[in-house]
């Protein structure tokens, strides 16, 4: 596997623990008090990140699965 195959593996997983994250920060804002405009704005920011690391993912040519590692929604 070669270096642009492996981010094909990697970005997906990447953009999904992203995803993940800025939820929880959202979760996690009402209870933050004086925090939760920067939780929230965290939030937005992580997934502005996500949307390049789409961007580049199909410039790549789009998700490439690892032979032995598949987990499904």
């Amino acid at each position: 596997m070669n270096d642009l195959e492996r981010l094909r593996v990697l970005l997906p997983h990447w953009i999904e623990h992203n995803g993940e994250h800025a939820q929880e920060f959202r979760g996690h804002a009402e209870e933050a008090g004086p925090a939760r405009e920067k939780l929230l704005a965290a939030a937005e920011l992580v997934e502005a990140a996500n949307a390049q690391l789409e961007e580049a993912l199909a410039q790549l040519g789009g998700p490439l699965e690892h032979h032995h590692h598949h987990h499904h929604e």
